[in-house]
């Protein structure tokens, strides 16, 4: 059987970064859900639209997981029909995490380092990609948006900081 030490590194980093993003949407004042940054051109969303904008990246990851192994994981194939990209509370989102980490985690148990070499198409890239890259480029996307999440809480004058946004590893 390959080895499986890419694989769990991967799994391990999506899942630090999912919980810190879990932990960012728990601090959400249910009363700022309206709220926005103001800027000139402003096309920034309130920030009940960036959780369920959160709710598609981790629909992403989902995506790369179904795709790879539509069979092992058919008991989630309902995800695809679930709304993102919608105005939501923190407590649907993070009942949505839950499915989702869930549908990951299966994923991963499928998962082999051989497999991440498999090219898969997607949405934006019919012809395919391996199946690494677009789980890196569904990290990023997550990433990306658990920043915005972090620097809206600091401007609606929330006392977050580092160990809030990241894992720290402990020696």
């Amino acid at each position: 059987m390959p080895s499986t030490t890419l694989t769990i590194a991967i799994q391990r980093k999506l899942q630090e970064v999912v919980e810190r993003t879990e932990h960012l949407i728990a601090l959400v004042p249910a009363d700022s859900l309206h709220w926005h940054p103001e800027a000139p051109d402003n096309n920034f969303g309130q920030l009940g639209d960036l959780l369920g904008h959160l709710l598609d990246c981790m629909g992403g990851v989902c995506a790369v997981m179904l795709r790879a192994f539509p069979e092992q994981l058919a008991s989630f194939a309902d995800l695809r029909s679930q709304i993102v990209n919608h105005f939501s509370s923190p407590k649907e989102t993070l009942r949505r995490f839950q499915a989702y980490r869930n549908c990951i985690d299966a994923g991963f148990v499928c998962c082999l380092d051989a497999d991440l070499e498999r090219t898969l198409p997607s949405v934006f890239v019919p012809e395919g990609l391996p199946m690494l890259t677009l789980l890196l480029n569904n990290l990023e996307h997550l990433v990306s948006h658990k920043y915005q999440l972090f620097f809206y809480l600091k401007l609606l004058g929330l006392k977050v900081g580092t160990q809030d946004i990241y894992h720290f590893h402990k020696q």
